[in-house]
């Protein structure tokens, strides 16, 4: 690289970070810099591909944390209803229905795929959801898991069950795009570790489900994912293609990811129930890595129960993730929340949360456990999110050193291109601190949680999205209510912060609305109970979206 660096250009440098030296220190740094720029630029020689993490990793338990003891345990709710003769309403079923008229042989998987991917010909050019249907392959998969209910085995709840799996994550022989322009050919040769494991479930793979270029927003290389309830807004993202499935009823359930938004966001657009687990609880190998210390898996599901069904199979400690975490996994569909105590932060429930917020508050009440208010420390949280940025950056460097960002879709002030640019502003020290920030944001909320057994808020308002992200707390989000609202904007990170949309038309449109729940670490097994019984309460989750012919 040309040109020696200046006490002018140090004095610039200043402005962009916030500095002050003097004229004499910038003297005594001038004949460093140039050295310790080489440093970085020979670095940057070194290839480091997207599977390579880092060599710290994040672990979300503090000093004294005690792991939930046990063996993992899985209980569902017990079902007698019967076959539905509607193909719409066996579509819309939950999964503990659709996994015992399978087991049962009411419907066999063959017959529920078929329904599926007849649903997807006739819905994804409208939603653009899957960016690939696997229709064969889903075929097969479904006779052979007949073939083994026939002959008395069964693997599990999610037995010949078809779902959508973000395309994020390996499929061997099997376009694997990340949603974006210049990955949108690439065709790995294993599979992830959640696609091995789903197949050991006997789930059937329908298809790749679309995500927001490298995992933000619902814009994708081949087209703009839509949401069900309105189709003129997209489905939020970056799980954009998983919920909008899930909730048009083209899957049995779907799998997303989250890194700050992108499990709770399209789940509280699309009305679809989102399970957000600890950091660490579910292996990530084999899926693009945007921010190795915040990245998680989760299922995107239309009700709570379901939610427990997918994460019991996708649970488990994998030596390819360095930052797997081992973690027993308890559900009991049956267990009781009597005694429980439910927190919320009052300023979360004023500026900006709707009256479904406050009437999931008044549910919440009307459950009979505790609810009280609680308080977070007064801290930066929206610091923290520079530690994305950075990381988000060098997963993609070489996207921006080459100029191939340019080939993306997206390109305005909020979008990936830009904000890893101006990643590459931010100072090592800050980013030091940041860090160390985080770890007062883990002792905040542990202090928090440690009054409760679970939050309860608004997705939009509050530190909660941002803080239990970075913490690595669990969230669950699900439908609370309706609301008439205009057509939204796509979220942003261009003001520095996450901007989830705004109104941008004046037509209205009923659409769903949800409330988050943030549960202990590792112990999704009550989050996951409270949420049944409040969703059991709002009962609003059978609704479905209605498509104009």
């Amino acid at each position: 690289m040309s040109g020696q660096i200046t006490e002018a250009d140090i004095a610039a440098a200043e402005r962009m970070l916030g500095l002050a030296y003097t004229a004499q220190e910038r003297a005594q740094m001038v004949g460093n810099l140039d050295g310790q720029r080489d440093l970085a630029v020979a670095r940057r020689a070194v290839t480091l591909d997207n599977a390579t993490p880092t060599a710290t990793r994040f672990d979300p338990r503090l000093p004294g944390f005690a792991m939930p003891h046990g063996l993992d345990a899985l209980h569902l709710s017990p079902v007698t209803a019967p076959l539905p003769d509607d193909p719409e309403d066996i579509a819309f079923a939950p999964l503990t229905h659709l996994s015992q008229w399978v087991r049962t042989r009411q419907i066999s998987s063959r017959a529920l795929t078929d329904l599926y991917l007849d649903r997807i010909d006739a819905l994804n050019p409208r939603l653009e959801c899957y960016a690939t249907v696997t229709a064969d392959l889903a075929r097969a998969e479904a006779d052979a898991m007949d073939s083994l209910t026939a002959a008395g085995v069964w693997l599990g709840p999610l037995h010949g069950i078809p779902y959508g799996l973000k395309d994020l994550f390996d499929t061997q022989g099997i376009t694997t795009g990340w949603g974006a322009e210049p990955f949108q050919n690439r065709v790995p040769d294993a599979d992830a570790t959640v696609t091995r494991k789903l197949r050991s479930a006997g789930a059937v793979l329908l298809g790749k489900t679309t995500l927001g270029a490298l995992a933000y927003n619902d814009l994708w290389y081949g087209g703009w994912t839509r949401n069900p309830w309105n189709l003129n807004e997209g489905s939020s993202g970056s799980s954009a293609g998983s919920a909008s499935a899930t909730a048009a009823g083209l899957c049995g359930f779907s799998i997303g990811t989250e890194t700050l938004g992108s499990i709770t966001s399209p789940s509280q657009r699309c009305g679809t129930t989102g399970l957000r687990p600890t950091y660490g609880r579910v292996s990530r190998a084999g899926g693009m890595a945007l921010c190795w210390s915040l990245d998680k898996v989760g299922p995107i599901c239309r009700g709570v129960e379901d939610t427990a069904m997918v994460l019991a199979a996708l649970n488990g400690g994998d030596a390819a993730d360095r930052g797997s975490i081992a973690a027993p996994f308890h559900f009991d569909a049956q267990a009781s929340i009597d005694g429980m105590t439910l927190g919320y932060l009052p300023a979360a429930f004023e500026e900006g949360a709707t009256d479904v917020d406050h009437a999931a508050l008044a549910a919440a009440r009307d459950l009979g456990i505790t609810v009280k208010e609680v308080t977070l420390e007064d801290l930066p949280y929206a610091s923290l999110m520079t530690i994305l940025y950075a990381e988000a950056a060098a997963a993609f460097e070489e996207l921006t050193l080459t100029d191939a960002d340019d080939t993306l879709r997206w390109q305005d002030e909020g979008a990936w291109p830009n904000t890893m640019r101006k990643a590459r502003f931010l100072s090592a020290v800050d980013h030091v601190q940041t860090d160390r920030l985080r770890y007062r944001v883990m002792q905040a909320l542990g202090d928090t949680m440690g009054q409760v057994d679970a939050l309860i808020g608004p997705f939009q308002t509050g530190p909660m999205l941002v803080a239990s992200n970075f913490t690595g707390h669990p969230c669950l989000h699900l439908r609370a209510g309706f609301s008439d609202v205009a057509t939204r904007s796509p979220a942003s990170l261009g003001s520095g912060k996450l901007t989830t949309g705004e109104a941008v038309g004046e037509a209205t449109f009923t659409v769903p609305q949800g409330i988050s729940l943030w549960g202990q670490l590792f112990d999704e097994g009550p989050l996951l109970s409270l949420g049944m019984a409040l969703e059991a309460k709002l009962d609003v989750a059978h609704r479905r979206p209605t498509f104009p012919t």
